[in-house]
């Protein structure tokens, strides 16, 4: 026999091949990866990569999480009001679902307001589709996102230790 037929390459390995389009989040729990979908919201993808390059997110709280719903983050001010000193992104609302381990924009009642924050998905939230801007999915460590203090803020909230592209971590 000659050739055997060649493995299929899963999405997990052909997305971690991508890594400028992978983003790794580090928590002090684990590493939480998460494949940036430009396809869909070219803008958010690139904020979010202009701003983790800056390092704008590395010790940034997550100070919104609600059990059974989301975490959010991205908030200089900590509180939920501020954002960073790029211009707010227009919506790049799309048909990607709110389901477990999505990543999407946090915005004001403007849908064209999304700046810096944005959260992961403890659970389905269909109500959201249409509403905020997918960017991501979490690929690996939706574990550690479970263990992530909750609260509206969380009494001792947990903080984003590093985020990075993938293509620049070393």
């Amino acid at each position: 026999m000659l050739a055997l037929a060649a493995p299929m390459v899963t999405s997990m390995a052909a997305q971690a091949q991508d890594k400028e389009n992978t983003l790794y989040l580090d928590t002090q729990y684990g590493r939480v990866v998460i494949e940036l979908l430009p396809d869909i919201a070219p803008k958010h993808v690139e904020r979010i990569k202009t701003l983790a390059r800056q390092g704008f997110y590395d010790g940034i709280k997550f100070h919104r999480v609600i059990d059974g719903f989301m975490a959010q983050t991205g908030d200089p001010l900590g509180n939920g009001t501020g954002g960073s000193d790029l211009p707010d992104l227009k919506a790049e609302f799309n048909r990607y679902s709110f389901t477990r381990g999505v990543v999407g924009m946090a915005r004001s009642s403007n849908p064209n307001s999304a700046n810096s924050q944005f959260f992961i998905m403890f659970a389905d939230a269909p109500w959201l589709n249409g509403q905020y801007t997918v960017w991501g999915k979490v690929v690996s460590g939706m574990e550690f996102v479970d263990k992530l203090h909750k609260g509206e803020p969380p009494r001792n909230p947990d903080v984003i230790v590093k985020m990075q592209v993938a293509a620049d971590a070393k």
